[in-house]
């Protein structure tokens, strides 16, 4: 027989179940206007007035946490674990008080248009 202590002790959930809040509750069921907009490698970063602010919940504290330097969107989702529409809603929430700035996505090492066409060169003789 299993005693009331043994019962408490047990963890009814692991790492294969998923989340344990749904995603519509962490956008409490919303979907961004202009989430749709934000490309999947556009550069977010925190602005300087996005501290010690109470009232965000665990995963927008976190988005700030995580932009403390330049990262893209696909990051942000990524490092939360969550689908790329809701970390668009997040992101544009906050992107809408003001706590971050949402850039172009940059890519430094793009290939040049040669290289390309040197590519489609080579795939064309094959």
């Amino acid at each position: 027989m299993t005693g009331a202590h043994d019962l408490a002790d047990e963890v009814w959930y692991d790492d294969d179940a998923g989340p344990v809040v749904r995603l519509f509750a962490v956008t409490r069921g919303r979907v961004a206007r202009d989430a749709g907009r934000l490309d999947v490698a556009a550069l977010v970063t925190a602005g300087p007035s996005a501290t010690g602010l109470e009232d965000l919940t665990p995963e927008q504290s976190e988005i700030l946490r995580l932009c403390a330097r330049p990262v893209s969107l696909a990051e942000v989702a990524a490092h939360l674990a969550l689908p790329l529409s809701t970390a668009r809603v997040l992101v544009s929430d906050l992107q809408g008080a003001g706590l971050l700035a949402v850039g172009p996505g940059r890519y430094a090492d793009a290939p040049s248009e040669q290289l390309l066409g040197k590519v489609l060169t080579g795939l064309r003789a094959l």
